[in-house]
């Protein structure tokens, strides 16, 4: 005989199952103090703004979570100060139609999925963008360094 399944057990095992999500993290590294965490699914994307500190303008590089990766895709560039160029061979610059840049299709995977930045203070306000959700780094942690990193579920 072989054994019945409820009907509401049946509609469970035909869910259609979901991966969880890896985790972007910003944390301090002298004190272990965590200033993001967020749920990032493969596909999603996060971007690490800032102000240029000569010129002002806002500077924004962009990340996506490619199977567990954190990959760098693109960065926005809105003119050529200091500091600022595109690299022939890395990416693909075109007009941002305002008199800036964006450097498409840059594909580099981030060693070790983490990387530490010293977020500036004030004016220079480096945040991390993911969906609607801005965080200031420099607000929580200026002068400090910070790890950025990409965490795998389970990881």
């Amino acid at each position: 005989m072989r054994p019945v399944i409820g009907g509401g057990l049946l509609a469970l095992l035909l869910l259609p199952t979901v991966s969880p999500a890896d985790t972007l993290t910003a944390t301090v590294i002298e004190t272990g103090a965590e200033i993001l965490s967020a749920d990032v699914p493969e596909g999603a994307g996060w971007c690490v703004l800032w102000h240029h500190s000569v010129q002002g303008f806002e500077v924004e590089d962009c990340y996506e979570n490619r199977a567990g990766r954190m990959v760098l895709v693109r960065s926005h560039l809105p003119d050529f100060a200091a500091g600022l160029d595109h690299i022939p061979g890395r990416g693909r610059q075109v007009s941002d139609g305002q008199g800036g840049y964006w450097i498409e299709d840059l594909d580099e995977a981030v060693p070790g999925d983490a990387y530490v930045l010293r977020p500036g203070a004030g004016p220079v306000d480096h945040r991390i963008r993911i969906g609607d959700r801005v965080v200031s780094l420099s607000d929580a942690a200026a002068h400090e360094r910070v790890r950025i990193a990409l965490i795998e579920e389970g990881g």
